[in-house]
């Protein structure tokens, strides 16, 4: 896991990997991860429906991707309430979140790092 990636939702994204085995709860540590990230970037205030919806509106994520964490959002609700209408995720589905939420790190933390040091290289 990339060390550009904060402490916190790394951590998160690392126990979802680790816990593909156990679908919902992958699902739901890869849904911290996103809401995490979106803490670390300062959208605190709310819920996380009201966090994607604002770093969308601030252009930190597109559009596609404020959907796509949404449906994060949705799959993890469906475990942590334990909706009985919702089917018990995949291995298939919980590695389509991990991937959203891993790549949301890549977007919101790795390529900027490695921007900075391109543009500020060391010595």
């Amino acid at each position: 896991m990339d060390e550009d990636i904060p402490d916190r939702p790394r951590a998160f994204l690392q126990q979802a990997n680790e816990s593909l085995h156990a679908p919902a709860g992958a699902v739901m540590l890869a849904a911290s991860a996103v809401d995490s990230m979106l803490k670390l970037k300062g959208y605190t205030n709310g819920n996380l429906y009201s966090r994607i919806e604002k770093a969308a509106a601030d252009h930190i994520i597109t559009s596609d991707m404020a959907t796509w964490a949404h449906e994060v959002r949705l799959d993890a609700n469906d475990q942590r309430h334990a909706d009985e209408a919702a089917a018990l995720p995949t291995e298939e589905d919980a590695k389509r979140v991990i991937d959203f939420a891993a790549a949301l790190a890549e977007i919101m933390f790795v390529l900027p790092s490695l921007v900075q040091r391109g543009l500020h290289p060391k010595g």
